[in-house]
């Protein structure tokens, strides 16, 4: 007798071993051309669908730290197709043979790129996957809770070789990579790593007077992609949230005008919904909008991406489903997705003053410099923590303890405290964002934000 999960099974083999047939008879192809356009590089990715190969794709580009300018998306059927203008860092096409063939062969031909350790100019020099651990933590922020948390791990041994730290709407997250004092190596003992997760709890939980939302710590051996992992930590956390405070929580950010507009409308015609989305541009503003959106299992089977560089503006169009195959159902639906897309562009904004630290690297060095900035009133927005060769090359961006700009005897004072050769200031306060519209101006916001619509839908006519 043949059991119903054993038939489930079989058929899920079947699904499986038919996918590796298809991929087989048509191979994916990467196509990259410096000659077609004048100021970037255009690379072409051509392969049989599969769930998040977009994302899959742009993570690739984004590790390689290049620059897109345009893209252009569809998927619908079973081929994926991805048009991208990319540049690197200076604005430059891309000549290294390196880069090149990494992108071409070893990536983006890839089955399970998501899966693999993160490579290239990125990586920061950290240990391998088998050599660190990772620990994810979550919870209220408030000024001084990185210096806290850095105390602990030096006081339990632990050395910190990687870590982003990101702070958004009075909630925190981190993804730290943590080796043993003593031998460099990950932590395997589980007393010791139950240990570093319950005091990590304690710091997160604070006094727990003015915690709102969840409190999460997880520790776990191998390196993770930490900006990846960061966006889903805090759509988790503000899902945790919402039951609490919801609407509340959010009215001082909502009130101040969010730096992206984003426009959600239907498209009964072919049963879409369509994302429009303009702000400032900046690095990694698609890798974060696809986030936002593969978080919230949304599928993107048409898209278009423009960087105007005069106005240094983004406007970025979907044609997304969720993945049950309906487009959006339902005002909360769609109010929902607004907010998690405003928010996944404002976490990244290079906020507050830009610090820099660069020394030789040692055990306790993080929590001395964070204790610096805390004993000095400077509250921490987001940090990017890593090793090279010995060297700590770590960045911060900062504000006084009330989200005001720094002011110079303050940092006068941090200076001296740590040393003109250990600290610099990189820049100040970033752009300003984006202008809030005047009241009774949403028809002509409306009608900026549908500048690239028409394009979209000749897109999805030419490819269905």
């Amino acid at each position: 007798m043949v059991r119903c999960g054993d038939m489930v099974a079989a058929e899920e083999e079947d699904d499986d071993e038919y996918a590796k047939l298809v991929r087989r008879m048509n191979p994916p192809r990467v196509v990259i051309d410096n000659d077609s356009c004048d100021n970037a590089t255009v690379i072409r990715v051509d392969r049989v669908k599969k769930h998040g190969i977009l994302l899959e794709a742009v993570q690739v580009l984004v590790d390689l730290n290049l620059v897109i300018t345009k893209a252009y998306i569809s998927s619908d059927g079973n081929w994926f197709m991805g048009v991208f203008n990319m540049t690197d860092q200076d604005g430059s096409k891309l000549q290294n043979k390196e880069v090149i063939d990494h992108i071409q062969k070893q990536c983006l031909e890839s089955e399970d790129y998501l899966k693999l350790p993160a490579i290239g100019p990125t990586d920061g020099g950290a240990p391998p996957e088998d050599e660190s651990t990772s620990i994810e933590l979550t919870g209220t922020d408030r000024p001084g809770l990185l210096s806290e948390v850095c105390a602990v791990l030096a006081s339990l041994s632990c050395n910190i070789v990687k870590g982003e730290v990101w702070t958004h709407d009075r909630r925190a997250a981190a993804v730290i990579q943590i080796t043993d004092e003593a031998s460099g190596l990950a932590i395997h003992d589980a007393a010791r790593l139950s240990k570093v997760q319950e005091l990590l709890c304690n710091v997160m939980q604070g006094d727990g007077a003015s915690s709102r939302g969840t409190t999460r710590t997880g520790v776990s051996v191998g390196a993770a992609r930490a900006e990846r992992r960061l966006h889903k930590l805090m759509l988790d956390d503000d899902g945790g949230e919402e039951a609490v405070g919801g609407e509340d929580r959010r009215g001082e950010a909502r009130r101040k005008a969010a730096a992206a507009k984003v426009v959600v409308m239907d498209c009964a015609e072919r049963r879409y919904t369509v994302v429009i989305l303009r702000c400032r541009d900046r690095p990694k503003l698609l890798f974060d909008t696809l986030c936002a959106l593969s978080d919230l299992q949304y599928v993107v089977f048409h898209g278009t991406v423009d960087a105007e560089r005069r106005s240094r503006e983004a406007y970025q169009e979907y044609y997304v489903r969720h993945v049950d195959g309906y487009p959006v159902r339902s005002d909360a639906e769609r109010a929902r997705l607004v907010r998690c897309l405003e928010d996944a562009v404002e976490r990244r904004a290079s906020d507050g003053l830009e610090l820099e630290v660069r020394t030789e690297d040692r055990v306790g060095l993080l929590s001395e410099v964070t204790r610096v900035f805390r004993e000095n009133s400077l509250s921490i927005i987001r940090a990017a923590i890593a090793t090279r060769d010995g060297r700590a090359e770590d960045t911060f961006y900062v504000s006084d303890a009330y989200g005001n700009p720094v002011d110079g005897r303050t940092m006068d004072a941090v200076g001296e405290q740590l040393g003109d050769a250990v600290l610099r200031v990189k820049r100040g306060v970033g752009d300003a964002p984006v202008k809030p519209v005047a009241e009774g101006g949403a028809v002509s916001v409306l009608g900026s934000l549908l500048k690239g619509s028409f394009q979209g839908l000749r897109l999805i006519r030419s490819y269905s």
